[in-house]
């Protein structure tokens, strides 16, 4: 328990909690103070003021109708409900007459307001010890007599108390829902550190596939643990991509690396002539040439992946690649006897690699080409539109097609279906092209281009944008 307190103590929230309970403490105490002297400052001037006007009035009462009106005056004050202190005194201090007993020494020696409190006892404490504590103001008449008018402080302070009390209990109870809610915050906080720490050690321990706990408040930690699972969903991939690359390369670059070895043991072994090793070396360059694009490729890829060319983005007019791509492959599927076509909407433009969509492009129109070579459909298609919010730069062939249930295969790197393994490739065009998407934001669709054929139901290959803003 002092373990899992000590931790909890540990966590920013909670020590952000106790900073603002502190701060809060620190408020209320000063208002609780602020409060309790305001309302004794309120509540002795407004004894004062109305002290003051009473002994106004008695003076004037006694100017008016002298000292039989005076005391008739103060008589009948005195049996009011609540009545206030008044006491008629000699000139050297002696009580003469009032609704006072016995009055603290000292206190009618001078005039004016008393500056402080002081103590008297009533008639009907006579016999008792209970002392009461007032205010007063103290003038002197014409004849010498001293005249003091004063007010209980009972009330005042029964009434400054009860405002203390009222304001310690709220403060009390603020303190005690305060201490409440944070136990509860940094409570939740810390099972949630302690989820996201239990997966985090999972995650290290290689399991790419845990992910970060996300609950539904949306506050900052749901906000960085779905920040913290987009890249550990990327960092999957990659190290998937990099297991499949690896894999990959140990199956299908074996075989060229082996046609290498067996043609240049061959050209050694026995006696050849001249024209026999230099088509043995042509061969072997070609097979090595092939090796290179494979690799160019393979760099290609994990540049794109690794988002190394999201740096060199800008305004690029798709209408226009298109169109050069077109003319660019235009003799090559002439030669394979097919024809190639390009319905283009002019002035497409998005925010891209130039070189990126121009090579992803490529790869579609010659895997096009070379698949639709001797089909009953002998036409290649580029189209570009825009259709509805996306823009869609396709290539449509009338060759074989590929199954959908291996469409998701087709796009890993180095696979290639077996109606394939007799075209030149490497398996890795669509790889590349995916990747290139993924960078700008959108998608490769893969589908038929005749889903009625039963044979050649062809393919079309579209690289989906998604539209700019107007």
């Amino acid at each position: 328990m002092l373990t899992r307190l000590g931790a909890l103590f540990q966590t920013t929230a909670v020590r952000l909690s106790a900073l603002y309970i502190l701060l809060f403490a620190a408020c209320a105490a000063f208002l609780v103070i602020y409060v309790t002297s305001m309302s004794e400052t309120l509540l002795e001037q407004q004894t004062r003021d109305a002290v003051a006007a009473e002994a106004t009035e008695i003076r004037q009462v006694f100017e008016q109708n002298g000292m039989n009106g005076l005391l008739k005056s103060l008589e009948r004050r005195a049996r009011q409900p609540g009545a206030n202190l008044y006491i008629i005194a000699s000139p050297s201090g002696e009580l003469l007459a009032g609704n006072v007993l016995s009055l603290q020494p000292g206190v009618l020696d001078g005039e004016g307001w008393t500056q402080s409190s002081f103590r008297y006892q009533r008639f009907e404490d006579e016999g008792s010890r209970e002392r009461h504590t007032a205010r007063a103001e103290i003038f002197v008449l014409s004849n010498g007599l001293r005249i003091l008018v004063g007010r209980d402080l009972g009330e005042p302070e029964t009434f400054r108390g009860l405002v203390r009390q009222a304001l310690v209990v709220a403060l009390g109870i603020m303190g005690i829902g305060a201490l409440a809610i944070w136990y509860v915050i940094g409570r939740n906080a810390l099972k949630r550190m302690d989820r996201m720490s239990d997966a985090s050690q999972r995650i290290m321990a290689g399991d790419l596939s845990q992910r970060l706990p996300v609950g539904a408040s949306g506050d900052e930690f749901d906000r960085l643990s779905e920040s913290l699972n987009t890249m550990l969903g990327r960092i999957e991939k990659l190290d998937e991509g990099l297991k499949q690359v690896s894999d990959n390369i140990a199956h299908d670059l074996k075989t060229p690396l082996t046609r290498l070895r067996n043609r240049a043991e061959a050209a050694l072994g026995g006696k050849a002539r001249t024209q026999d090793y230099r088509a043995a070396l042509e061969e072997i360059i070609g097979e090595s040439d092939q090796l290179i694009r494979t690799f160019n490729a393979l760099l290609m890829i994990s540049r794109v992946e690794a988002g190394q060319s999201a740096a060199e983005m800008s305004p690029v007019d798709l209408s226009l690649i298109a169109a050069d791509s077109s003319e660019l492959y235009e003799p090559l599927a002439e030669e394979a006897g097919l024809s190639l076509t390009c319905t283009v909407e002019k002035g497409v433009t998005i925010n891209g690699n130039r070189e990126l969509i121009g090579q992803a492009l490529g790869n579609l129109i010659d895997n096009a080409i070379k698949y639709a070579e001797g089909a009953q459909d002998g036409a290649v298609r580029v189209s570009l539109l825009r259709s509805g919010g996306e823009i869609r730069l396709a290539v449509s062939d009338g060759g074989p097609g590929i199954p959908e249930h291996q469409r998701e295969e087709v796009v890993k790197r180095f696979v290639r279906l077996d109606q394939s393994r007799s075209k030149p490739g490497t398996g890795l065009g669509l790889s590349l092209v995916e990747a290139v998407m993924e960078m700008h934001g959108g998608r490769l669709e893969l589908s038929s281009t005749y889903p009625e054929r039963q044979n050649d139901r062809g393919m079309t290959a579209a690289m989906v944008f998604p539209a700019p803003p107007a």
